[in-house]
């Protein structure tokens, strides 16, 4: 009698320390982020996210996305964000210049490392500046230091060099243990899982404070049930979408007689960009609060006022916003797209292996035509990907429920939960399919 699927994972030796290696990591991850930076005022960060002001719900946000180490101003607190802001720079610039371009087409695989290389050198920089720019825009939220002696100038310099150090320190700690992940746990989900684990570790207290509300308990209760199925229901849906082209590959030679040419399908998915718009967007539109919040209090009326001005309309504050956030994710889900779909050039890979689409010319009218239908099943993509990133501004809008929506974790949140899940899922597949059991845990 076939064993179960699910207890073959844990019988089969393998991957049962596969995953409690992933398991070990994790916990250690979530460990050093309750790791405080020090000398934080806490009861200066609460009073931010209790004060239900535009700055308010952007540091719930991203605690929210890091886990809980921003309420906490863990050392953690800018989690692996860094190194994807790195990689996502590095991607778009590499069709942007020739020479980078040249050697990611010449040689991946050396393309690739000098990839890897550079996206780690380049996030320490970036993991400084943001650590600085955090600290300096919840200050301004605040209306006071949230870091004791952070300023550089006079006895305050080693403390600061300290404190941006240890900040730095710790989101690459967090990326070298998702790089330990991905090696020697989880292939290839490391940073996800990291991320993962930040969002899932806040849903039992999102939770335990939405049914604080004695009043509205009932209904919360019901609302986080139906909201949360319908997002994750349309998100299992547009992230399984596919428009499959024909592709007719050549016969091979048997002998002295030629095959029939086989009959095949090339996959393109309706949202291949993920979640990096959504981040991708968010960081831009967080940039300029981050440069603003320097001259927020400024001695001249007038650059103090504008840099206010700039915290409201990028703090969420405004509906502005959240037309901005929306059509900026709409907008890089397509660049990013191209990007992605320009770097892998299907049409000469055909073209190499003797591949057609019928009725398409070979190489570069191949491409083209790729990109037109891309372009084309991408916009309900796109336009999805837009209408998660500001789904918690519609819903209170909607509803009436101000800055306390319903919801255990975030539209954004859940796009990465049942993503990092679905790949788990084939993940562990393939492994029992390497150990010879064909049986589908998705079945099971």
């Amino acid at each position: 009698m076939k064993r179960s699927a699910w207890r073959y994972i844990w019988s089969a030796q393998d991957i049962r320390r596969k995953l409690l290696f992933t398991l070990l990591i994790l916990g250690i991850f979530r460990l050093v982020a309750h790791v405080p930076v020090p000398g934080v005022n806490r009861e200066a960060i609460a009073s931010i996210m209790a004060g239900g002001t535009a700055g308010g719900t952007l540091v719930s946000l991203l605690d929210l996305l890091s886990g809980g180490t921003v309420s906490q101003f863990s050392v953690m607190a800018m989690g692996v964000y860094p190194y994807i802001t790195a990689q996502i720079i590095l991607q778009l610039l590499v069709p942007i210049i020739p020479s980078l371009q040249k050697k990611m087409t010449e040689d991946p695989r050396q393309g690739q490392k000098w990839m890897e290389k550079w996206t780690y050198l380049l996030a320490v920089p970036m993991a400084a500046l943001q650590a600085i720019g955090q600290i300096n825009l919840f200050s301004s939220f605040a209306g006071t230091q949230i870091l004791r002696n952070f300023g550089f100038r006079g006895d305050a310099l080693l403390p600061s060099l300290a404190i941006i150090i240890s900040m730095t320190a710790g989101t690459m700690l967090a990326i070298w243990l998702g790089e330990l992940i991905s090696e020697y746990g989880i292939r290839n989900q490391g940073l996800s899982l990291i991320i993962f684990s930040g969002i899932v570790s806040q849903i039992p207290q999102s939770f335990i404070r939405l049914m604080a509300d004695e009043e509205r308990r009932w209904f919360n209760l019901i609302f986080i049930v139906l909201i949360t199925s319908l997002i994750v229901f349309a998100i299992v849906v547009v992230q399984q979408g596919r428009r499959n082209i024909p592709v007719m590959y050549p016969g091979r030679r048997v002998g002295n007689r030629m095959s029939m040419p086989v009959k095949g399908t090339l996959p393109l998915m309706i949202n291949m960009a993920g979640m990096i718009p959504l981040i991708f967007a968010q960081s831009l539109l967080t940039f300029p609060a981050i440069i603003a919040s320097f001259f927020a209090t400024s001695q001249a009326e007038w650059l103090a006022n504008l840099a206010r001005s700039i915290q409201r309309n990028f703090g969420g504050e405004t509906a502005l916003y959240y037309i901005m956030y929306f059509i900026m994710v709409v907008a890089f889900t397509f660049f990013y797209t191209d990007v992605l779909f320009s770097q892998q050039n299907y049409g000469e890979n055909l073209k190499r292996v003797g591949a057609q689409i019928p009725g398409v010319s070979r190489g570069a009218p191949t491409q083209k035509y790729l990109m037109k239908v891309l372009r084309r099943i991408t916009l309900p993509g796109a336009l999805f990907l837009g209408i998660v990133a500001i789904l918690p501004y519609l819903i209170s809008l909607i509803f009436g429920f101000g800055t306390q929506t319903p919801l255990l974790v975030s539209s954004a949140g859940l796009l990465i939960v049942v993503g990092v899940v679905r790949d788990l899922f084939f993940n562990i597949e393939a492994e029992l399919k390497l150990h010879g059991y064909e049986d589908s845990l998705l079945v099971r």
